[in-house]
């Protein structure tokens, strides 16, 4: 959990003061995004539907992105994706889920079952991060260090949430799991639509397919490892 959320920061660190190239960044948030497809379906939503019911599953799910839309909107169109409020409010909602249900899937799991999905939000951290710092810091209002302390903070709120959904969760009711695991789900999978995609098609639009693809097989050799 800890070396996930760090990745934030190192992220920013490299956002901030050092230097990629767009194509590559692109390629790097398509692998992602990749991963992320595999380790959604695998780890969050097969697992409830198993354990309660597709309909039960599909009705969370909606929820999830249906809460994660909204709020999107609202950044984009209201708030001002922009400024630092925005950029942080778009960092922390997509994470919340992802961190939340990385700590609801070590409920009863051993450390390589999950695997997997920690891969792909540590792959997924590294290069949202390194954007999102570098635009901040491109628009000039808002310092280095200021931007890095506000990744920094980000971090650590997405560490407690999923340390939250481990040790709070440690008892609840395998229909409450299902539910939080789905909308988690939900709002990944609505992320990836609304912010990781997009931004890998503009910066890296011949290779992205590729890259999707390279990440979505890496995700799924890394679950397949304890099985084989």
């Amino acid at each position: 959990v800890a070396v996930v959320s760090a990745a934030l920061i190192v992220g920013a660190l490299w956002g901030a003061y050092g230097k990629l190239p767009e194509r590559l960044e692109g390629f790097l948030v398509a692998l992602a995004g990749g991963a992320l497809i595999l380790s959604v379906v695998s780890e969050l939503i097969e697992p409830s539907v198993e354990k309660s019911s597709l309909l039960n599953g599909a009705i969370w799910t909606m929820i999830g992105a249906t809460v994660f839309t909204g709020v999107d909107y609202l950044i984009d169109e209201k708030w001002g994706a922009n400024n630092g409020g925005g950029l942080l409010a778009a960092i922390a909602l997509d994470g919340l889920p992802e961190n939340l249900a990385l700590g609801v899937a070590l409920i009863g799991a051993g450390p390589m079952e999950v695997a997997a999905l920690a891969g792909s939000i540590l792959l997924s951290n590294l290069p949202e991060a390194a954007g999102g710092a570098r635009d901040m810091v491109k628009d000039g209002e808002i310092g280095k260090g200021k931007v890095i302390g506000m990744w920094t903070v980000t971090a650590a709120v997405l560490a407690a949430a999923a340390l939250i959904g481990n040790l709070a969760l440690e008892n609840a009711s395998e229909s409450v799991l299902a539910a939080i695991r789905c909308t988690a789900a939900g709002a990944v999978i609505a992320s990836l639509a609304t912010e990781v995609f997009p931004k890998a098609f503009k910066e890296d639009r011949h290779l992205t397919g590729i890259a999707t693809s390279v990440g979505f097989l890496l995700a799924l050799f890394l679950s397949e490892a304890p099985k084989g």
